[in-house]
């Protein structure tokens, strides 16, 4: 692999031990390369930094201002022994106070004279009725009579304002940068010269030199559109080498047997596949039957009937004489799953036992929580092939965990396990398995291309006959007080009708989770100083209160694994009436005739996540009610989230919501595990061009030259965005 050596050095050698240290551990720069990747977030001109007349919304914030000196006078308290620099600065639309103590009075008297211009940093507070900067950094500018040029110059620049840190302000950063500008020119251009010429793309030096020090805003243009094609290309440049690599691996093709499990499976079905599951099987059944693993992502909204189509690919791998292993990320699913699977397939689950199918298999679960007999018999079925299907959580991938011949991986919830995870249950095969990931999880078809770039991606978009339709409203909590006991009323209406609730909270309530990690974020979460509801807290609540006399039980994450099951189980069969849990229940628990949630403090939930959990009720013949109850305003971001989500139950539409409301690194998340980079220019939503061309792209370099050896810069890119000996687990952690 080449190197760049005089941008792969250690900052320390360029800006000294002191400034590298603070650019490597509060913002993850180390290298010459890393500071020029390190963009700045916007630009400013004189008049477009923050006026001084804005200040006054910004008490507790990090600005940046550029002004003029009005006065500045040293002010002795104590007796004379203690000294104050009062300096005031205008910008033509508002005054502000700056002011500097002790020691650190004499440096700043000296410079920040009447009539001097400079550019301040610091944080708004108010003292005496007046806002100030208490000792902002400070950065002169020259526009004194003698600098006029300067300051003439600096009134027409634009000027870059970058991601910065307390210990380190935005033009502290942007001497960092000019210290290794000139360097620009040895970095290696990762696009292939055709494709930069073809597409009017300018060359990668120019387009470093111009979003950093941008001469108007058409060099800005330029310079993005070149660096979002970098980007967007060398992502899917390593997604298109991660397909070509498993494109070339063995694998055993399956086939169902003609009067197999599978027709034996659908002859007993009481009901017909809707058009998408039967199209999805087919395209699945495709895979199944070639030389090399199948790759595919399954996405369906929730009862969709997804297990149905995953289970019949299963069935269809068992028949062929392959085993199938079912992987969910937590206890409940997998009993959830086991129980009911094992309901679908009726005697056809008891191959080998009394009164089983002579076609039947074993569906045998495998769980942490498990008694030693019990999970000795299940690795014995599995080691010898006496069981098909085995569902299981992450005790699957223990090394004791031996297969006799598996043939197919299903992982559900993708997004709940790290690659590596998914990686080593696939290793158990003799030959690498076929895998399918299903997700309930709508993803737009850019964050589809971008995180799960290398799995074929099937949608199931139809809901079975049967189910039935959900109403979402919001109950304003705070505002309408007798909305929240009319919910309740709501409540107690639906168990009177012989149906079950959920209620959701966002915490257990049992002390280990107090809300430390809350996040801290907008003026509507400072209004909300209280801690979010808690299970705990809300039961007790309810069986003293609205719903005393109803059997209310609570489930969470903390219960031993036992309990957990007992609730779930006398939950499905209808004794306890109530359920008041956390996102436990978010996946896959399914009790058709829960028909009705109330989800608290809806507003602390992510939309893909309301959508989710509403996906819980409605799912027998009676229609489903939830109710997100907020005590935010009716004006704030956070009420137009949840009016978002009771105005639609398409969850595509609610997913592309959530990411245009939320930033792109979430959006990614650890998405590409062993990536150290995310994305710093490519938005997910709005490049969805770019980023299907690059896709067509990627796949024409790699499919002609897979080791890139005539790409040395591409190679080089690639490099710097993955730790190569983990590419292959560039994916979705």
């Amino acid at each position: 692999m080449e190197h760049v050596p005089a941008l792969d050095e250690d900052l320390k050698k360029t800006l000294g031990p002191a400034t590298a240290k603070v650019l490597a551990e509060q913002l993850g720069l180390h290298t010459a390369l890393d500071l020029l990747h390190h963009y700045p977030r916007r630009y400013a001109e004189r008049g477009e930094l923050t006026s001084l007349a804005d200040l006054a919304d910004q008490i507790d914030e990090h600005v940046t201002v550029v002004a003029q000196v009005a006065d500045a006078r040293i002010l002795t308290f104590n007796g004379g022994r203690g000294k104050r620099l009062e300096v005031t600065i205008t910008d033509g639309s508002g005054r502000l106070q700056l002011v500097f103590f002790g020691a650190g009075v004499h440096k700043p008297h000296k410079e920040l004279l009447p009539g001097s211009r400079a550019m301040f940093a610091g944080k708004v507070s108010r003292f005496n009725h007046r806002l100030q900067l208490a000792h902002p950094a400070y950065e002169p500018l020259g526009g004194d009579a003698s600098d006029r040029d300067a300051a003439t110059a600096f009134a027409g620049q634009l000027i870059p304002i970058y991601p910065a840190c307390a210990k380190l302000e935005s033009w502290k950063i942007a001497k960092c940068v000019d210290a290794v500008l000139p360097r620009a020119g040895e970095a290696l251009d990762p696009l292939p010269p055709a494709l930069r010429d073809g597409r009017g793309l300018v060359p990668l030096t120019e387009a470093l030199l111009k979003i950093h020090r941008p001469a108007t805003k058409a060099d800005i243009e330029d310079a993005r559109r070149r660096l979002k094609w970098d980007e967007a290309f060398v992502l899917q440049v390593a997604l298109a080498r991660r397909r070509h690599a498993d494109s070339q691996l063995p694998a055993v093709a399956r086939r169902p047997t003609p009067g197999g499990l599978l027709d034996a499976f659908d002859a007993k079905l009481p009901f017909t596949l809707t058009e998408g599951q039967q199209k999805v099987s087919r395209e699945i059944f495709d895979d199944l039957a070639t030389s090399h693993p199948m790759h595919r992502l399954l996405q369906g909204e929730v009862g969709s009937g997804k297990t149905m189509v995953a289970l019949r690919a299963m069935l269809a791998v068992v028949d062929s004489g392959g085993q199938a292993a079912m992987l969910a990320p937590t206890e409940v699913l997998a009993q959830q799953h086991h129980r009911s699977i094992t309901e679908m397939m009726g005697e056809l689950a008891e191959g080998g036992m009394l009164g089983g199918s002579d076609q039947g298999t074993k569906v045998v679960l495998l769980t942490g929580s498990m008694g030693t007999a019990a999970r000795r018999q299940a690795l014995l079925d599995l080691v010898t092939g006496e069981a098909g299907i085995v569902i299981g959580t992450h005790a699957l991938i223990e090394d004791k965990v031996q297969f006799h011949d598996l043939g197919l991986v299903v992982v559900d919830e993708q997004h709940r396990f790290g690659v590596e995870q998914r990686d080593a249950l696939r290793s158990k095969g003799k030959q690498p398995p076929h895998l399918l990931v299903m997700t309930a999880t709508p993803i737009p078809r850019t964050v589809a291309m971008t995180v799960f770039g290398d799995l074929e991606t099937s949608v199931l978009d139809q809901l079975p006959a049967g189910r039935s339709p959900i109403a979402t409203h919001v109950v304003p909590a705070k505002d309408k007080p007798h909305f929240l006991s009319r919910a309740w009323e709501r409540v107690r209406e639906e168990v009177g009708n012989g149906h079950q609730a959920y209620v959701v909270c966002p915490r257990i309530g049992d002390g280990e989770d107090d809300p430390k990690g809350k996040k801290k974020a907008s003026a509507e979460d400072e209004a909300e100083k209280r801690p979010p509801l808690a299970v705990l807290e809300i039961a007790e609540q309810l069986t003293a209160g609205p719903l005393a006399g109803l059997s209310v039980e609570v489930l969470h994450g903390r219960m031993d694994p036992a309990d957990k099951d007992d609730v779930m189980r006398r939950f499905a069969a209808g004794e306890v009436k109530v359920l008041v849990a956390t996102t436990v229940i978010e996946v896959g628990v399914n009790v058709p005739n829960s028909t009705v949630m109330v989800i608290m403090d809806a507003d602390r939930f992510g939309v893909s996540q309301l959508h989710q959990l509403r996906g819980r009720v409605g799912r027998g013949s009676a229609p489903g009610l939830c109710l997100l109850v907020s005590d935010m305003h009716e004006a704030s971001p956070a009420r137009a989230r949840l009016a978002a989500v009771a105005a639609t139950l398409d969850g595509f539409e609610l997913s592309r919501i959530d990411l245009e409301q939320r930033r792109e690194g979430d959006v990614l998340g650890q998405a590409q595990s062993g990536v150290r980079s995310s994305l710093r220019m490519l938005a997910v939503i709005e490049d969805e061009e770019v980023i299907a061309e690059a896709r067509e792209e990627a796949a024409r370099v790699v499919a002609a030259d897979p080791a890139l050896e005539h790409l040395p810069g591409l190679r080089t890119a690639l490099d710097a965005l993955l730790d190569t000996e983990r590419e292959q687990y560039l994916e979705k952690g």
